[in-house]
């Protein structure tokens, strides 16, 4: 990946990465095995506790805790619902934060469905029947190459991109 950084710390590649990171923050909240398929279980419709750790083949009590923490970095949130008859339980749903993790999930999909070996999920606009795919736009709408992507400041960017540069003998 060539991607460009621009700001005072372009020059240094001695940077660690750290809290500074957000894809190391990210990771730290959502980036674990059991984590990201309860993700893509919510993405799919469960929302109930019971639908979530099956479908996930972990334990229940492994599924609470990555629940727990889910909902602790606000990417779902408990809401009571309650069966005629039953007690009130809690189901999850995706907050605002949660749904912002869609085309990482979505990318994920595209990569493991190209990338790995077994069957492939495609993915399909309901509307019109199209091949769905991940992509980089940029907020006037182009497509972006990831050559094109410039990262402004910040300790992740300056050591992504000095590791880069070395690479490609800048």
């Amino acid at each position: 990946m060539a991607v460009k950084l621009q700001g005072p710390l372009a020059s240094r590649g001695d940077i660690a990465l750290g809290d500074q990171c957000p894809i190391e923050r990210t990771l730290q909240l959502v980036g674990n095995r059991t984590a990201l398929l309860l993700l893509r279980e919510a993405f799919y419709g469960a929302t109930r506790f019971d639908q979530l750790w099956k479908r996930v083949g972990v334990t229940e009590a492994v599924a609470a805790q990555r629940l727990r923490e889910l909902v602790a970095a606000g990417v779902l949130e408990k809401q009571p619902y309650r069966e005629p008859g039953q007690r009130t339980r809690s189901e999850y749903v995706l907050t605002r934060a949660g749904h912002d993790l869609g085309p990482v999930v979505l990318g994920l999909v595209q990569w493991g469905a190209t990338h790995t070996a077994g069957p492939g999920a495609t993915m399909t606009h309901d509307g019109c029947g199209a091949d769905v795919r991940a992509v980089v736009r940029c907020a006037a709408g182009h497509d972006v190459d990831e050559s094109d992507v410039v990262i402004t400041g910040g300790r992740a960017g300056a050591a992504f991109n000095a590791s880069n540069r070395r690479g490609r003998g800048d």
